[in-house]
C-alpha cells in the first residue's frame, strides 16, 4: 500500500536537496520501532542509530516525535486506489477491508498515545486528522459518490454522516484496539447501512451475487485448464 515516496508534508521548501534514501531509512526505522514498542518508546536517538543518520538530520526533516511518527504512518496508510468494480456492495466491503487491514497493521499502543501528544497543539491535532483519518474518508467518499451517480444510492443521503458512520468502524477499533474487525463484521455493517440508503438494496445484493458467481465460474474454468 505504501507508495515508497516521503509524504508531502516532509518535502523541504528550500535549501539543498535532501537525500531521499535517508528519508525512507528514517521512516522505515520509525515504523519498526512503532511496531515493536509503540509510540511511547519512540526515541529520535534510537531512530537515528537504526537509520544510520544523526539526530540533527532527523530534526531538519521532522520537527519532533509526533511529526516523525505521522510521516511514517502516512507511508503505511498511503492507499493509491480504491475499488471501482461497478458493484456498490462489493466496493464498500472491499474498500473498508483495505483500510481496516492498514490500520490493523498499527499496534494499539501507537494511535492513542500519539493523539494524546498531538491534542495539546491545534496544529498537530489537525495534522493527525489529515494524515490518518482523511485518506480513508476521502476514498470512501469517492465510492459513495460513484454509487449515487450510478443510481444505487439515494441522492438525498447525508454524505458526511454516512462517512462518519463508516469511518467509526475503521477508527474506533484501531484507536482502542479492543477487538478485531472481521470480514463478516464489515459485511454486516455495509448491509445495515445500505438497507437504509440504497434505492433498491435487493437489486444491489443480487448484482453482487451475480458477480461472485461469474468470478467463481472463471476460477473453475481456469483450474480445469
Amino acid at each position: 500500500m505504501a507508495s515508497g515516496q516521503p509524504p508531502r508534508s516532509s518535502v523541504p521548501t528550500g535549501g539543498r536537496p535532501r537525500d531521499p534514501h535517508i528519508d525512507m531509512a528514517v521512516l522505515e526505522a520509525t515504523l519498526a520501532v512503532l511496531d515493536e514498542s509503540g509510540y511511547s518508546a519512540l526515541s529520535v536517538e534510537d531512530i537515528a542509530r537504526r537509520a544510520g543518520t544523526t539526530r540533527p538530520a532527523i530534526y531538519r526533516r521532522w520537527a519532533g516525535r509526533p511529526r516523525l511518527a505521522l510521516a511514517a504512518l502516512a507511508v503505511r496508510l498511503d492507499v493509491a486506489e480504491v475499488p471501482d468494480s461497478g458493484c456498490t456492495l462489493c466496493d464498500l466491503e472491499e474498500g473498508l477491508g483495505v483500510f481496516i487491514a492498514a490500520f490493523g497493521a498499527i499496534r494499539p499502543g501507537v494511535l492513542g498515545p500519539l493523539l494524546a501528544e498531538c491534542a495539546a497543539d491545534p496544529e498537530l491535532q489537525a495534522e493527525f486528522m489529515v494524515t490518518l483519518f482523511d485518506p480513508p474518508r476521502a476514498a470512501v467518499a469517492r465510492m459513495l459518490d460513484r454509487a449515487v451517480g450510478r443510481g444505487d444510492l439515494r441522492p438525498d443521503i447525508d454524505r458526511e454522516l454516512i462517512l462518519d458512520m463508516l469511518g467509526s468502524l475503521i477508527h474506533y477499533r484501531a484507536m482502542f484496539g479492543h477487538a478485531p474487525t472481521s470480514k463478516a463484521e464489515i459485511e454486516n455493517a455495509v448491509e445495515a447501512l445500505l438497507r437504509g440508503i440504497a434505492n433498491d438494496y435487493p437489486a444491489l445484493l443480487e448484482h453482487s451475487r451475480q458477480l461472485e458467481a461469474q468470478q467463481a465460474g472463471h476460477a473453475g474454468h481456469s483450474a480445469a485448464h
